[in-house]
C-alpha cells in the first residue's frame, strides 16, 4: 500500500470517528483532522473537488471551534 493510500484511509477513518462523537468540540477537531488529511490526499492525486470541498469544511470547523472557544472564555 502506498503512502498516499494510507493518508486517504486515515482521512476516511477520522471523519467516520468524528461522526460518532457526542461532544461537539471533539467532533469538530477530529473532523478538521480528517479534512486536512483529505486535502493532502486530494492534492496528491490531483482531485480538486476533494481539495475544495474539504478545505471549505475545514474552514467551517475552525470558524465554529473559534466561536466555541470565545464563548467559553467570555463567560
Amino acid at each position: 500500500m502506498e503512502t498516499i493510500e494510507v493518508i486517504g484511509y486515515a482521512a476516511s477513518i477520522m471523519v467516520a470517528i468524528s461522526l460518532t462523537m457526542r461532544e461537539i468540540v471533539k467532533l469538530r477537531v477530529l473532523n478538521f483532522i480528517g479534512c486536512a488529511l483529505f486535502v493532502t490526499y486530494g492534492l496528491a492525486i490531483d482531485a480538486w473537488p476533494v481539495v475544495l470541498t474539504n478545505s471549505f469544511i475545514a474552514v467551517v470547523n475552525v470558524y465554529y471551534l473559534t466561536k466555541l472557544y470565545q464563548s467559553r472564555h467570555s463567560e
